[in-house]
């Protein structure tokens, strides 16, 4: 692994951790034929998908019409990108032949000139590039160039990689300030982040160029999205919220103003997301202080007052987006999957441009709780929408509740999260290390062997531990010869009072570089261990007195783990249990669904309703109702509604 490429470092990374080895397992075994199937039209009582069969229709193997969402390709697109990381994780030749099949039928599909799209081959061949503001082009060759990168890092083949950069030169074509080209950029960002990678891979400058032209063209004056509306007739193809809408509310598409410009989130949270991982990562590449600086300003206005508890952000159902500053509802939470994956994205970006402990901590929140939660234990149903408080018997007759599932579901006409899910779990090496210069910056603990390649030499280094459940990890180091290095560990936001030793010699574990990180610089050699101890006691979390939401309420943390009570465990009318937050919480092991996990219990009162549905609706000036204690139970939120459909809360009420 090159230090400055970090597109091939989950192939120097082998996952030993049991808590993701179980996942990447559920992945191989179970998600990716699965959503095989889903592809394919095979699940029964699932949405169809249609997605193969359109490829086959482009590829005039089968007669037929275009079916699904605009962006349907991009299914396909992350299932070969899961597939890739699979190869690499768990070889598998019928697996890697399937895959190759795959990538054979979208190269018959593929046009001369290198443009793909089976919407626009099948269903509307004279409009292409005509509605990048809503249409998805751009979105699904991002998704497609990602693949081509991933597939190559996986196996050193090349024929989907030369698809993409075919089809990246044919965007490098249409899109520019040269005479004859088009000023536009993508409705939907993706391909930014995806021309970095492929950049990364290729060394080609042009989609660096490419991707900072998207990126700085977003925003001027006059609006693209405006010109083209009127160039094609003011034609729309989105209209659930008026006419043109989305030409409109250029806030949606983080349109309204250049990128350098904009202080606070707003629009639509997956784009928003997926474009600041593509500005982090030409920041980097270019040294661009100006980006930089939007870069953290734009980090530190989502995770500081936009982001849920659970590293969820997004949290209005209209748009898919951001509303405002501190406004975070819990039961109409929408907190897409996708957008927890994005802001992983993101910080992972950001850790390769500045390691800082602060964008590692999110993405550790936004990986064990939202992502997770994304996917049931069975790898077969999926969470679109992450609400942190859900009331079954509202759902089925309030409208406002209309995005929210009690329950996962087998797929969605809209799939983007499941295979989202998947590539995420699959390629979890990506995310371990930052390697910058001479230091190892340790970012997630999941037992894991890994060569990294240092500006001083190569060092394998072997993680062990049971995170998130146990508190204690060790690092043991192999390399050829004695070599200086920066091992860098990350001290997690929630950790209070951590212990290090190397060679079991105590250090000292204070940050000294203001990172967030405890550096040890020294001369390694093999055989070198260092152990590190985060205590991982339960902890009462209170919200910013700013949060109405979760006024007079908390949460409870255990390690980067969210927990959340259940109906299956406590109970109908959950809001009517009070947590005593005098008394600490207690560590039991789970059983059936949740066996190997943590669960918590908790000392609580319950208030008593047996009467309830005889008494007044208000009552003047009456008695405060009966307490009656209780013992609570939690559950990690990641976890919730694996057993069956009921109420499930984030925040309970305090006493």
């Amino acid at each position: 692994m090159k230090t400055e490429c970090t597109e091939s470092q989950f192939t120097h990374v082998a996952i030993k951790d049991l808590f993701w080895t179980q996942y990447q397992k559920l992945i191989n075994e179970v998600v990716i034929p699965y959503q095989w199937g889903a592809l394919n039209d095979t699940i029964d009582d699932a949405e169809p998908s249609h997605a193969i069969d359109n490829f086959k229709i482009a590829a005039d193997q089968m007669q037929g019409e275009f079916y699904g969402m605009v962006f349907q390709d991009s299914d396909v697109a992350k299932w070969l990108e899961a597939v890739a990381y699979s190869l690499s994780n768990h070889p598998d030749s019928a697996l890697e032949s399937l895959a190759d099949d795959v990538i054979e039928l979208i190269g018959k599909a593929q046009q001369p000139n290198g443009y793909v799209n089976t919407y626009f081959t099948v269903k509307a061949p004279d409009e292409k590039w005509t509605n990048v503001c809503e249409c998805h082009e751009l979105y699904c060759a991002g998704h497609l160039i990602e693949a081509g990168v991933a597939y190559y890092c996986a196996t050193q083949k090349t024929a989907l990689l030369n698809i993409v950069c075919k089809f990246a030169d044919h965007i490098n074509d249409v899109f520019g300030k040269k005479p004859g080209q088009l000023l536009g950029y993508p409705g939907h960002p993706e391909v930014e982040l995806a021309l970095m990678r492929l950049y990364e891979v290729t060394k080609d400058e042009r989609y660096t160029q490419l991707c900072q032209f998207f990126i700085e063209q977003r925003g001027q004056k006059p609006h693209y999205y405006d010109i083209e509306y009127e160039k094609r007739g003011r034609t729309s193809y989105w209209q659930p919220h008026g006419k043109a809408w989305m030409v409109e509310q250029k806030n949606y598409s983080q349109a309204h103003a250049p990128i350098t410009k904009q202080t606070l989130a707003t629009g639509h949270a997956v784009r928003f997301v997926y474009l600041m991982a593509g500005v982090a990562h030409l920041a980097r590449i270019t040294h661009n202080q100006e980006k930089l600086t939007a870069c953290r300003t734009l980090w530190k206005n989502v995770t500081n007052k936009q982001m849920y508890i659970t590293g969820g952000i997004g949290s209005q159902s209209t748009g898919e987006a951001f509303s405002c500053d501190y406004d975070l509802p819990n039961d109409t939470a929408y907190t897409e999957t996708c957008a927890s994956i994005g802001l992983i994205m993101f910080a992972n970006q950001m850790l390769q441009l500045e390691p800082n402990s602060d964008y590692a901590d999110v993405m550790e929140r936004a990986l064990y709780n939202t992502v997770l939660a994304g996917m049931a234990l069975d790898g077969k149903h999926f969470f679109y929408v992450n609400p942190l408080e859900v009331y079954p018997k509202a759902i089925a007759h309030n409208h406002i509740y209309d995005h929210v599932k009690p329950i996962r579901q087998q797929w969605f006409g809209c799939a983007c999260c499941p295979p989202n899910v998947a590539r995420l779990i699959g390629s979890i090496g990506n995310y371990i290390y930052t390697v910058k210069d001479n230091t190892i910056f340790t970012n997630l603990f999941i037992a894991s062997e890994s060569t990294l390649s240092l500006a001083k030499g190569e060092i394998k280094l072997i993680q062990k531990g049971n995170y998130p459940w146990q508190d204690t990890i060790s690092f043991k180091l192999e390399m050829d010869n004695p070599s200086d290095a920066d091992i860098a560990l990350r001290i997690p936001n929630w950790c209070q009072h951590p212990k290090v030793s190397v060679n079991q010699s105590n250090i000292n574990a204070e940050n000294k570089n203001g990172d967030g990180y405890i550096h040890i610089n020294r001369q390694w050699q093999t055989g070198d261990e260092i152990l590190l101890q985060l205590p991982m006691q339960a902890m009462l979390v209170r919200p910013n007195p700013l949060l109405r939401h979760d006024a007079r309420k908390v949460a409870i943390q255990r390690g980067p783990l969210v927990y959340c009570i259940e109906q299956a465990d406590n109970g109908e009318q959950l809001h009517n249990l009070l947590i005593d937050s005098s008394v600490a919480l207690k560590c039991v092991e789970g059983s059936g669904l949740l066996s190997g996990k943590t669960l918590l219990k908790a000392k609580a009162y319950r208030i008593d309703a047996n009467q309830a549905q005889s008494q007044p609706l208000y009552s003047y000036n009456g008695a405060k109702p009966a307490l009656t204690e209780y013992e609570l139970t939690l559950v990690p939120y990641f976890s919730w509604a694996n057993r069956g459909e009921g109420e499930m809360r984030v925040w309970i009420n305090e006493l």
